[in-house]
C-alpha cells in the first residue's frame, strides 16, 4: 500500500497535515517500511545516518513521515523530532531476541516523553517472514505493552520485505485518526 492510498483514508480528518515519527533500533527495518509505503525500490536500503523524510500530498492532506536512524549514538537526538508528532510508529526486529530488552527500554522512554503524550502508537513487529522471529503476541507480553493505558496502540506483525502486514497497520492508524477528529 502506497502513502497516497493512506492519505485517501485520512481525507476526512480535520488536520491538513500529519506528522508521523518512525523510530526503532538500527536494523529493525524502518527505512525499508518507509520505502515500501512510498512504493519505492527496497532492493538497496542502507543504514540511515541521520534521517529520511517522505512527504506525500493528496488533495488537501500532507503526510510527513520522519524516519530517524536507530544507532545508539543517534538515539539521544530523537527528542529533537518529537514536536507536533501526530503518530508514532515504532519498528521492532522480531528476529533479534537479544535486543528485546534494549528496544523495550527505548520504547518505554519514548512513551514517557511529554511531547509524545497521548500520541497513537503503532508497533510493527517486523521480520515475521524469518523462521526464528518472535510472534507479535510474545513481543507484546515480553515488553508489557498491555500496561499502556495513556494512548491508543497496536502491535502489527509484518514483513517490510514482502509488505505483508504493513497495510493492516496503516488501516488501524486511519481508524484511530478518524476517531480523533
Amino acid at each position: 500500500m502506497g502513502l497516497l492510498e493512506v492519505l485517501k483514508k485520512f481525507k476526512s480528518t480535520q488536520s491538513k497535515e500529519l506528522r508521523i515519527l518512525l523510530l526503532g533500533l538500527d536494523n529493525a527495518g524502518k527505512t525499508t517500511i518507509l520505502k515500501g509505503m512510498a512504493s519505492e525500490d527496497i532492493a538497496h536500503v542502507t543504514p540511515t545516518q541521520g534521517f529520511n523524510i517522505k512527504s506525500v500530498v493528496s488533495g488537501n492532506i500532507k503526510l510527513n513521515v520522519w524516519d530517524i536512524g536507530g544507532q545508539r549514538k543517534i538515539r539521544p537526538y530523537w527528542k529533537n523530532y518529537f514536536e507536533k508528532t501526530d503518530v508514532l510508529i515504532y519498528v521492532i526486529d522480531s528476529s533479534d531476541k537479544k535486543r528485546f530488552d534494549e528496544t523495550g527500554m527505548e520504547l518505554m522512554d519514548l512513551l514517557e516523553e511529554d511531547k509524545l503524550a497521548h500520541v497513537p502508537l503503532l508497533i510493527y513487529a517486523n521480520k515475521q517472514d524469518l523462521v526464528h522471529a518472535a510472534r507479535a503476541s510474545e513481543i507484546a507480553s515480553g515488553l508489557q505493552l498491555l500496561a499502556i493505558r495513556d494512548r491508543d496502540w497496536q502491535i502489527q506483525p509484518c514483513s517490510a520485505v514482502s509488505g505483508e502486514g504493513i497495510k493492516d497497520g496503516l488501516d488501524w492508524l486511519a481508524k484511530i485518526m478518524e476517531k480523533k477528529k
